[in-house]
């Protein structure tokens, strides 16, 4: 390892230690922001309208968050989103109390739209801080760290409410946004993707890059939907990831359900048991991940992403399948280790997109993800009023199944389709002309031109 390399991973590692501190606080808010708003406004609808408010901002910024990322640095996106989620927790301490109401919901709206722009700015220039080849290391490192401080976050959301109250919370909250502020404000980045890849390599003319620049963002919008388009595999990938979404809102509601229901004198005990185990789970994929990535110098792959999804479902919907205790925490185990296969194989298939469309890729991604668990939020809540946790659960899941196996299969048929094209410009003794062989996007490419 060279000692630039060495340098950028050093930096890398900075960034993610405070992205998960940050993260640490988020899911501790999660559960104290809801209690706090019922607290607040005695009405469980109001809860609903709360997290509906923030996966709108969410959904809302994924669709600008590419032309705004174009002209904006990812470095100050970034640092911009941490420091108004930290400005927006100290509004929750500051603001009288006959304001908390109308406070709270900005809240929301403004959590929703930093942590979106956020990760699509974090997600887009992974390949800028660390190297094309480096991405699945990176993203590994990102997600199992992610995982750790979910845990933690939310195994200590109760402590600290309980012992600490809600202000200490919101500060505690404000603090880990200020510190993940920081390691963005040490990490030198240049302007945007498409400027950081035209100064590596060179290429780009002063006409061109001044071009590039006085491009609209609708225009840009409109060249990555229709680089997205032309390789149907990523555009079907980018809605299995919004269909994933919706599977996940269904356990996510589900489980407090469930659990109450399995011993309702101690309802959170499957809930953490089970949370606890999952990211166990990830962070050993994470660490299977990256010996995988070290040795073979690859990453999953899209393939990859679609059978995890396959198996992250399947064992969602075991899990409330009333196993025994031993059979339901090996579900449990698979279950975090196929969710983190998919998280960094799906991220890291976006990051082999040229530069200037990789932003875009994610802002849409972001609000297809966002609309997914929204709608599915507000749909499995209702559902869960007439039906069983299962069904609820397998029906949302199902989805997901039926889709990533239409994903696997037209995977498949590009693979097959590519070695035939290969085979066959190698026997017409022309195969030095074929198509390239790196391969690394499994047949859902995107030309660069």
């Amino acid at each position: 390892m060279t000692s630039g390399t060495a340098l950028k991973e050093r930096r890398y590692r900075i960034l993610v230690a405070g992205y998960a501190i940050s993260s640490y606080g988020t899911f501790l808010n999660l559960v104290a922001l809801n209690l706090y708003v019922y607290a607040v406004t005695d009405r469980a609808l109001a809860v609903g309208a709360f997290m509906t408010v923030r996966f709108a901002a969410g959904f809302l910024t994924g669709l600008v968050a590419g032309p705004l990322l174009a002209r904006w640095s990812a470095k100050g996106a970034m640092l911009w989103a941490n420091l108004l989620q930290a400005a927006a927790m100290l509004l929750l301490v500051a603001v009288p109390d006959d304001h908390h109401t109308a406070a709270l919901f900005t809240v929301s709206a403004v959590v929703g739209a930093a942590g979106t722009l956020f990760m699509v700015a974090f997600r887009s220039s992974i390949p800028l801080m660390v190297g094309e080849g480096r991405t699945t290391w990176a993203n590994s490192l990102m997600v199992s760290w992610r995982s750790m401080a979910m845990v933690a976050g939310f195994a200590s959301s109760g402590v600290v409410v309980s012992l600490l109250g809600y202000t200490a919370a919101f500060l505690a909250d404000m603090g880990t946004f200020l510190v993940c502020a920081l390691t963005v404000a040490l990490l030198p980045m240049a302007r945007n993707a498409a400027d950081g890849a035209g100064a590596e390599s060179g290429a780009d003319t002063e006409s061109g890059e001044r071009g590039a620049r006085d491009e609209t963002g609708r225009i840009r919008s409109s060249a990555a939907l229709a680089a997205l388009g032309a390789a149907p595999a990523l555009l079907l990938m980018v809605a299995l990831r919004g269909v994933d979404a919706l599977g996940s809102s269904s356990h996510n509601a589900a489980l407090p359900v469930y659990s109450t229901r399995l011993d309702a004198d101690s309802p959170a005990v499957f809930v953490s048991v089970f949370w606890c185990v999952w990211a166990i789970g990830n962070v050993l994929a994470q660490q299977v991940l990256r010996r995988y990535a070290k040795r073979t110098e690859r990453a999953v792959g899209s393939l990859g992403f679609g059978l995890g999804t396959i198996v992250m479902s399947a064992t969602f919907i075991l899990a409330f399948a009333g196993f025994p205790w031993v059979a339901t925490i090996v579900i449990a185990l698979l279950a975090g280790a196929a969710d983190g296969l998919t998280e960094v194989s799906y991220t890291s298939h976006l990051q082999t997109l040229p530069s200037g469309l990789r932003t875009h890729a994610f802002g849409l991604s972001a609000t297809v993800e966002n609309l997914g668990f929204g709608v599915g939020m507000i749909v499995v809540a209702t559902a869960l009023d007439a039906f069983t946790p299962l069904s609820v659960v397998a029906v949302a899941h199902g989805a997901a199944i039926v889709v990533a196996l239409v994903f696997v299969a037209q995977v498949l048929r590009q693979r097959n389709a590519s070695r035939k094209a290969t085979a066959d410009s190698d026997e017409g003794g022309s195969g030095d002309a074929g198509p390239a062989r790196g391969g690394h996007r499994d047949g859902a490419e995107v030309s660069g031109g």
